[in-house]
């Protein structure tokens, strides 16, 4: 795979959305990468059905969304590309849906390029999720986003690869601010409510030497829903329960929402919600 990629590119340290791709089982990885997903499940079992729930709920949750009227996605931190991506999803349920992908990774931006070459609507980005203002003044952004009407802002398995010093739930209600009512966030994070556990992932993965944040509490990561009204997470929208659940069942049809899994030794999972901005 070496030849296929700029000489820039450092094969050697584990890259998120690489790691990411081979759970997912893509091919766009390198050993580094293989060899740091099997370190995390030596010690997760659960590590690749973790990423296929992940996966499967921004499905569920952008189709939601593009029901409920929204034609707009910002998707930050996009990944590498795989089956079903925000675009042909959101394009899908309303063939006018426009998307605008955003990442800082180069082999991230070479392949999702490739991929919405003949995708009218769609563009991809190379930025950091940070820079809000390089973000929204891109020539990509204002040919596909209007900030008069609401727009989707996915945030999904992305806040817990920033530091704390970064201030991520800061950075989202900077940017939730910014829109239109009627906008809304697609969310998952990484938590635990073991410190133990939620400590050994953080190490592992910065012991890597990959820039990440760390494992929060479920408390912690549902800052993020604040000045928000999050949507039920029933597949038929009852109001019952709780509103922010594991990944795994939210709006699943043959699934209950659970706020954490419900075998008890499993000490990780991905805290997800769709919250909209009054």
């Amino acid at each position: 795979m070496a030849d296929r990629f700029p000489p820039h590119i450092d094969m050697d340290t584990p890259s998120i959305a690489r790691m990411y791709d081979y759970l997912l089982g893509g091919k766009d990885n390198f050993a580094a990468d293989r060899d740091a997903c099997e370190v995390l499940a030596a010690g997760i079992p659960e590590l690749v059905s973790f990423a296929r729930d992940n996966r499967a709920f921004l499905g569920r949750a952008v189709e939601y969304v593009s029901g409920r009227g929204v034609e707009q996605f910002l998707d930050l931190g996009a990944g590498l590309p795989t089956g079903e991506n925000t675009h042909q999803v959101a394009q899908r349920a309303n063939p006018g849906a426009r998307v605008l992908y955003v990442d800082h990774d180069p082999i991230v931006l070479a392949h999702g390029r490739a991929l919405v070459a003949d995708s009218s609507g769609t563009a991809f980005l190379m930025a950091d999720m940070r820079d809000t203002d390089l973000i929204l003044g891109s020539p990509e952004a204002q040919g596909l986003i209007d900030p008069d009407l609401p727009v989707c802002v996915m945030l999904v398995s992305l806040l817990h690869c920033l530091p704390d010093e970064s201030d991520p739930f800061g950075l989202v209600r900077d940017l939730m601010g910014r829109l239109a009512p009627g906008s809304c966030v697609i969310f998952s994070h990484i938590v635990s409510d073991d410190t133990a556990a939620a400590a050994w992932m953080t190490d592992k993965i910065l012991s890597f030497g990959t820039p990440w944040g760390r494992v929060r509490s479920p408390e912690e990561a549902s800052q993020v829903f604040a000045g928000l009204e999050l949507v039920s997470p029933w597949a038929d929208g009852r109001d019952q329960g709780p509103r922010a659940v594991d990944c795994s069942t939210w709006r699943h049809p043959d699934r209950d929402p659970v706020a954490r899994p419900k075998e008890a030794d499993i000490k990780r999972w991905e805290l997800a919600g769709v919250a909209f901005k009054p």
